[in-house]
């Protein structure tokens, strides 16, 4: 594939949602994702490997530095970060990803809970991607239960010392700055740290036979003995809930993910049916292939309105964090949906990387799983809306509930 087609899945105009200066954004970012990464990503997907060669040109788009103002930071909008995510992920997921752990993990937890030194340092080549984040919280034993971490900071004359491991942390392997979330030997609490490329006591393996998100560089992260001097602490963070903020912010974004996914998916399906003859005739004539089409289009604008109306919620200080798990367990179940009425559409070509539609297919299931699993972010917003907590730890039993009677 080296034309990606055109768009043609706004069956309702939500295009017109955003501002001038957010369609612009929209526009240099699509420019930039069908005509420098479509030609080449199956490449790198097929590789897994990431395609360092477009870095210079995701300088150029002005979309790195999130919702920040100062240092060089762009300072988007919801609506118009939201734009570049569906722009990036239209064309590829990993790109998309790339894109929000950078900046809506990495740069935004600088930008907010930093110090002004650090993000004097760091936020100017952060935002045009001359310097790349990750952000690592996840560990091995311990995925939606992130609060229970393990690795630790001890402190010592001059700084921290830090030890554990973290896994699936995205942009890892070549992180200029990982922003490490560690539990203080002298409170007890959730600290983050910003570990530095060529630290001696870090080390990041990718981690290796991925289906999905190919390109991005998820590692394992071992810490033995990592010194990080004082100065590199952030001090805007006190506990764990400064990390479920950031995530609750991210959460709004990844929702986003999943939309950009099947716009891209149903523009290659409708291009392909509409071209692809069977019966001496195209497969888009066909009622069973347009009741798919309709199906899969009427999906999508209904994705766009909830990610919308959460993006909202969130300027107005309003999103609750039942909210953000509410949209994104639903706009990434519903992705899962419409990749697979795109992949029967194409029958054999449905499987083959190079229509898109197969590497969106395995995609969904990392969107579907991470930033909280499908199964977790629906119990969060049950929580919200009958007030009980569904979550079980080992050390709470199971008991019977008392006898109404």
């Amino acid at each position: 594939m080296t034309v990606f087609p055109p768009a043609r899945h706004d069956a309702l105009e939500l295009e017109e949602l955003f501002t001038p200066e957010e369609k612009a954004i929209k526009a240099r970012v699509r420019a930039f994702a069908e005509q420098h990464a479509a030609p080449i990503i199956n490449k790198y997907w097929e590789k897994a490997e990431f395609p360092h060669e477009l870095r210079s040109k995701f300088g150029e788009l002005g979309i790195g530095g999130a919702h920040i103002k100062s240092h060089g930071c762009q300072g988007l909008t919801t609506m118009g970060a939201a734009a570049a995510i569906v722009e990036l992920g239209r064309v590829d997921g990993s790109l998309s990803t790339f894109f929000l752990v950078h900046s809506y993990l990495g740069v935004m937890t600088l930008g907010l809970l930093g110090s002004e030194a650090q993000k004097a340092e760091l936020l100017p080549g952060l935002s045009n991607f001359s310097k790349v984040a990750a952000w690592a919280l996840t560990e091995p034993s311990n995925g939606s239960d992130a609060s229970a971490l393990t690795t630790t900071a001890r402190k010592v004359p001059g700084g921290w010392i830090l030890d554990g491991r973290k896994r699936w942390i995205g942009n890892a392997t070549f992180a200029d700055v990982v922003i490490v979330w560690a539990r203080s030997s002298e409170t007890g609490q959730v600290n983050a740290f910003i570990v530095r490329k060529g630290n001696p006591g870090f080390r990041a393996t990718k981690i290796e036979h991925k289906i999905s998100l190919r390109c991005v560089q998820n590692a394992d992260i071992h810490l033995t003995g990592a010194f990080v001097p004082d100065a590199d602490r952030l001090p805007g963070v006190e506990s764990f809930a400064d990390a479920a903020g950031m995530l609750a912010m991210s959460r709004c974004m990844v929702a986003w993910q999943p939309v950009g996914l099947v716009t891209g998916v149903y523009d290659m399906v409708l291009r392909y049916t509409s071209q692809r003859r069977q019966f001496g005739a195209p497969l888009a004539s066909f009622q069973l292939v347009q009741e798919r089409l309709a199906r899969m289009q009427a999906t999508i604008q209904a994705m766009y309105l909830m990610c919308h109306r959460l993006s909202q919620l969130y300027d107005a200080g309003r999103m609750s964090h039942e909210q953000a798990s509410l949209v994104k367990a639903w706009t990434t179940a519903r992705a899962r949906e419409v990749v697979a009425l795109g992949r029967e559409c194409l029958g054999g070509n449905g499987i083959v990387a190079d229509f898109l539609v197969a590497k969106a297919f395995v995609d969904a299931e990392a969107y579907y799983t991470y930033e909280g699993t499908y199964d977790v972010n629906v119990l969060v917003a049950a929580r919200g809306q009958t007030g009980y907590a569904a979550f079980k730890t080992a050390g709470r039993a199971n008991k019977a509930p008392p006898p109404t009677h």
